[in-house]
């Protein structure tokens, strides 16, 4: 692997992760044009989710000390604001169902689903969900906050995502906006929602590259994971401040385009 299709991958992914764009979508695709392939690819994967991880971690930092201490004081039967221990549990139950559906579908998905075409079309019908969850939110804007019941539906939006080309960011902003709550709140708990689904992909595919063996540029991939963390620090700070202003229609048009511009090149090139 050579300096540049690590940092081209470490941007991609730390982008991609957290814009409602799809970042195995575009891994792939990447992967594909840079043309890497074999362990290399497998272990650059694995690591870059570690780094984005890693990149929600810090920027979420005292979100999640609070979270820490909320729980250690439940644990210790000590009063806890309710609003805290109601998100705590809300992201508990929020993982569970693509945790599930993740171990159940995997080779599934890893043999029949992961080409273009499909990618393109996942793209393609991910923005018709933004499109629908905007048009809802504007007949009834933000209406609720997170509860258990909420978390759980967040949930299996995102278990949408462990399809190739929609987005996990997207979808479980989209959930949330339909389910009532505000664009920034649906994004803060995508946000905080990923971190559990994400460490856990990236502990699965350390796992398989272990079993696979062979040798890997650990060099290439640092580098590329380095990238990816600061990138999806600057991208998570830049999200939150744009969802507070604005809607998810350039999201919406960025799909369909890029749907349209995959099959054509698969199709017709």
């Amino acid at each position: 692997m050579e300096l540049f299709q690590a940092v081209i991958l470490g941007i991609v992914q730390g982008i991609t992760e957290f814009l409602p764009i799809s970042s195995t979508g575009h891994l792939v695709l990447a992967h594909e044009w840079l043309a890497t392939d074999g362990v290399n690819s497998l272990a650059f994967d694995a690591v870059l989710h570690f780094a984005t991880t890693a990149a929600v971690v810090a920027y979420f930092w005292s979100d999640l000390m609070v979270l820490w201490q909320v729980l250690l004081r439940k644990l210790s039967r000590l009063p806890v604001n309710q609003k805290d221990i109601t998100l705590l549990y809300a992201l508990g139950l929020g993982t569970i169902p693509a945790v599930i559906i993740g171990l159940s579908t995997q080779s599934l998905i890893e043999e029949y689903l992961r080409d273009p075409i499909f990618i393109a079309t996942a793209l393609f019908l991910t923005s018709f969900l933004f499109l629908y969850a905007e048009w809802r939110y504007y007949l009834r804007p933000a209406h609720v906050e997170i509860n258990l019941k909420r978390g759980i539906l967040v949930g299996l939006f995102q278990a949408l995502a462990l399809l190739p080309g929609v987005s996990r960011s997207g979808s479980t902003l989209a959930g949330g906006m339909l389910l009532g709550l505000s664009r920034y709140e649906s994004a803060r708990f995508s946000f905080l929602l990923a971190i559990p689904i994400t460490l856990g992909v990236g502990i699965k595919m350390n796992l398989d590259l272990l079993k696979r063996g062979g040798e890997v540029d650990w060099v290439m991939i640092g580098v590329g994971a380095t990238v990816a963390f600061f990138t999806a620090l600057v991208v998570i700070h830049f999200f939150l401040k744009f969802i507070r202003r604005y809607t998810l229609w350039p999201f919406v048009w960025y799909g369909i385009i890029l749907a349209g511009v995959i099959g054509y090149v698969t199709l017709f090139t």
